[in-house]
């Protein structure tokens, strides 16, 4: 038997990170059409509604259905506005261990969202399922998630070098794909001991989450 994650919802005091629905289309649309999303990571390019609903319909629930993570929209708890995604990936079910990635909306950046979704995610993960390890990759230019995963108090373990492919803009207004290194980060349950008050202080947000296991 395949072991899954559950069906929850995880809320804070500003966000709710929730399964996706296919009313999410548009606005999942409207962000993976970004630069930086296009920049940093494998999304297709250009981005179409039919990619949306691909990853809402079938690649969202299927990462959960077989064992190898999970994947939830973030938003807004009060006006439900979608202000990114964060996910679950490469789940070892032995060794408790997986990885996370992110990203967030271009409308919502600059407000601590992504670090408090990542944390809030950590705790259920280390909480609730007694994960021992949660490890997170940045490619060495992406400076904004370098600092994400320190305040976080990730520890930064090595560099995997020639181990990603980002893109950059060409003259001509396309991409181009270039070789870049990546960084390795890792966060385990202790290291997680005064952070979200940190983070608290610092965004203005309530320390800790809540999660709803859904019925369906």
């Amino acid at each position: 038997m395949t072991s899954t994650f559950p069906d929850v919802s995880i809320s804070t005091e500003r966000l709710v990170l929730r399964p996706f629905e296919e009313a999410d289309v548009p606005s999942l649309t409207e962000m993976m059409r970004d630069e930086l999303v296009a920049a940093w990571t494998t999304v297709p390019v250009p981005y179409r509604e039919s990619d949306a609903r691909e990853f809402i319909l079938r690649r969202a629930p299927a990462l959960r259905t077989e064992g190898r993570g999970i994947a939830f929209a973030v938003a807004e708890f009060l006006t439900q506005r979608l202000v990114g995604l964060v996910h679950l990936d490469h789940t070892d079910w032995r060794i408790l261990g997986t990885e996370v990635g992110y990203v967030v909306a271009p409308w919502a950046r600059g407000e601590g969202y992504a670090s408090e979704s990542v944390l809030a995610l950590a705790q259920w993960l280390f909480q609730d399922q007694k994960f021992e390890r949660m490890e997170l990759r940045t490619a060495a230019d992406n400076t904004a998630a370098q600092q994400v995963a320190q305040k976080l108090g990730c520890i930064s373990e090595g560099v995997l070098r020639n181990a990603w492919i980002a893109r950059t803009r060409t003259e001509d207004g396309g991409w181009a794909e270039i070789r870049t290194d990546l960084l390795v980060w890792s966060l385990l349950p202790e290291d997680l001991d005064g952070i979200p008050e940190q983070l608290a202080d610092a965004d203005g947000y309530a320390p800790y989450p809540d999660w709803l296991h859904s019925p369906r």
